[in-house]
């Protein structure tokens, strides 16, 4: 019999836990190691930071629900992995043996590379359930009395998505409240051009968020580096198309929300023949680490490079239909490595994304992420936002039961018109 140990009880480590055991059967040991007893939906964080979501409707407790597919938990999260030994050392200071190791942890939110940014500086976030919190009681307190927002993403940042949302969700809220005119909003991103989102653009996407930015009147910088940020103020250097300076900015603010470069955790980049500079999990085309060959990898953590060079550091997304691809191809490899076979399984580096805009929305759809592509296509839409809404209830309610039904191949893509993946 294998043990197996799932590294983060995320989307992509609770998804992997219920694959690996529909594939492997009761034969093998499955355990994951969470951060906490929760899991939570990030990608409704957004809603949370502005009060249409309470905590406690993106979040499950982990434990009841693994336990009824056999599948061990400990939330004592992880101190240090040591792969030249197949273990991990936990933070209650035990060990726990790996046959195979499936890391999925996310990422290290790296606020310490711009002083100031970060809850624990002057800037908010909504990259965890506990920060969207934070950000929504801080929220309020501004509501009292508004002034400028600035939203964005810090130089190195490679998950856009959740920056344009926060933006036009806080526009769509403030319209609601009657606040709007006395809200200045500015978003500030690494990105070349608005629409970039660390995929050198989907279809029209620049058009298609720059005349969204213009209608609800959001002013936007570009290939801009956030320096430093202190009470009130976020200090911007902006370059031109050739990275030489053009503008500095001081963004006055009585409200904020940056997210971070990334990078990878503590206890995995400390491993570093496992891992890139950065500390993201190296992986060949099976998902698998070619230094040591029974540790998997799968979602942000994972090392991808960049899709285009860009004047400002930008990284490239890991989104869900892409996760989701990993998670599969993984349990199917790990099955064969158990059987004697090779690994075969491939994910699919494809890039769909429904972004939410508070009454409307926006679906990118870009096969395969990097360009030249096959297939791209960028929408707007109120069943964007409908979609998104009716995902979460799905994606929550194969949380709670292991189901391991491909949700964004059968839903989404169905949703969108665009043909099964092979």
């Amino acid at each position: 019999m294998a043990n197996i140990v799932v590294l983060g009880a995320g989307i992509g480590g609770m998804s992997v836990a219920y694959e690996l055991r529909a594939v492997l059967g009761k034969g093998h040991g499955i355990t994951v190691v969470g951060e906490g007893p929760l899991f939570s939906f990030t990608p409704s964080n957004p809603w949370v930071a502005v009060g249409w979501r309470q905590p406690r409707d993106i979040q499950i407790q982990v434990e009841p629900h693994l336990d009824k597919h056999g599948i061990a938990f400990t939330g004592a999260g992880a101190e240090r992995v040591v792969p030249d030994e197949n273990h991990l050392v936990l933070r209650d200071g035990s060990r726990l043996d790996y046959d195979y190791l499936v890391i999925a942890t996310g990422p290290r939110l790296a606020f310490d590379e711009v002083p100031g940014l970060g809850p624990a500086g002057h800037t908010h976030s909504i990259c965890t359930t506990a920060h969207a919190t934070e950000a929504w009681t801080a929220y309020q307190a501004f509501l009292a009395n508004p002034g400028p927002i600035v939203v964005g993403a810090a130089a190195g940042a490679s998950c856009f998505g959740p920056a344009y949302e926060f933006a036009m969700i806080l526009d769509a809220d403030l319209r609601k409240r009657k606040l709007r005119d006395r809200v200045p909003i500015t978003y500030v991103s690494s990105e070349p051009y608005v629409g970039h989102m660390g995929l050198g653009g989907v279809g029209d996407s620049k058009g298609l968020l720059e005349s969204e930015f213009r209608q609800r009147h959001i002013k936007w910088i570009t290939n801009a580096r956030i320096t430093s940020v202190e009470a009130g103020t976020m200090h911007v250097d902006e370059v031109d198309a050739r990275g030489q300076p053009l503008a500095t900015h001081a963004l006055p603010f009585a409200y904020s929300m940056v997210l971070p470069a990334f990078t990878g955790v503590d206890a995995v980049r400390a491993a570093k023949e496992m891992c890139n500079p950065r500390g993201f999990v190296q992986i060949d085309a099976h998902q698998r680490n070619p230094t040591y060959r029974n540790v998997y990898s799968a979602g942000v953590c994972v090392a991808i490079p960049p899709v285009e060079a860009t004047p400002v550091p930008t990284g490239a997304p890991k989104t869900g239909f892409m996760i989701e691809s990993m998670v599969t191809a993984i349990a199917a490899n790990i099955a064969s490595d158990l059987a004697g076979q090779p690994a075969v399984a491939k994910a699919t580096w494809n890039a769909i994304c429904l972004a939410d805009m508070g009454d409307t929305g926006a679906a990118f759809v870009a096969l395969p992420q990097i360009p030249p592509r096959n297939v791209t296509w960028a929408k707007v839409g109120k069943w964007v936002h409908l979609a998104k809404v009716a995902f979460e209830k799905y994606f929550l309610a194969k949380m709670r039961s292991g189901n391991t039904e491909p949700v964004y191949e059968k839903y989404v893509l169905k949703l969108l018109g665009i043909e099964r993946l092979k």
